[in-house]
């Protein structure tokens, strides 16, 4: 196994790790009345990422060396996300649930944008391919990633229309 192995190895663990704590925090929130919306597109999305870390794992010679710089940019896209995790606390999921009367969360870098994990994500899914020069699969997958991305944030911006006028107290 190369670098791109075990960088793909290591990316997905975490990913694993992530799903715990988001599906954790999906049960909580549905114990307090929150509802998903657009559960349709789930399954696709899970599929999408999963197959770019497959593909990503399969496809680069184990031989490639990786650029270093986008190597540390990725590190730092790593970095945002764990922000943007911490930024929603047990409000974090993967999924699109929404808690009715609940205010938004708007502090770390949901203070700038509405969406900044899948700014995150979509970053991360070009630069992971592109560390090893594999740059077909960065576009292909970015385009995949961009139009599940544009249906997923329409679905959600509808789902928290409602409760955009309301602020958490602590910011």
């Amino acid at each position: 196994m190369g670098a791109a192995q075990w960088l793909v190895l290591m990316v997905a663990l975490l990913r694993l790790v992530e799903l715990a704590y988001a599906e954790r925090n999906v049960r909580r929130l549905r114990a307090r009345g929150a509802h998903e919306v657009g559960a349709g597109h789930y399954p696709v999305l899970v599929a999408l990422h999963a197959a770019w870390l497959a593909t990503i794992f399969a496809s680069v010679s184990p031989d490639t060396p990786p650029s270093l710089p986008l190597a540390a940019l990725f590190a730092a896209l790593l970095v945002a996300r764990a922000w943007t995790i911490a930024s929603l606390g047990p409000y974090w999921t993967t999924r699109v649930i929404t808690l009715p009367d609940e205010p938004l969360v708007r502090r770390g870098p949901y203070r700038f944008l509405r969406h900044p994990n899948y700014l995150i994500v979509a970053g991360e899914i070009a630069v992971l391919p592109l560390i090893f020069g594999a740059w077909r699969l960065a576009l292909l997958f970015s385009a995949a990633n961009a139009v599940l991305l544009w249906y997923r944030i329409r679905v959600e911006d509808r789902a928290l229309a409602a409760r955009r006028s309301r602020v958490a107290p602590d910011g």
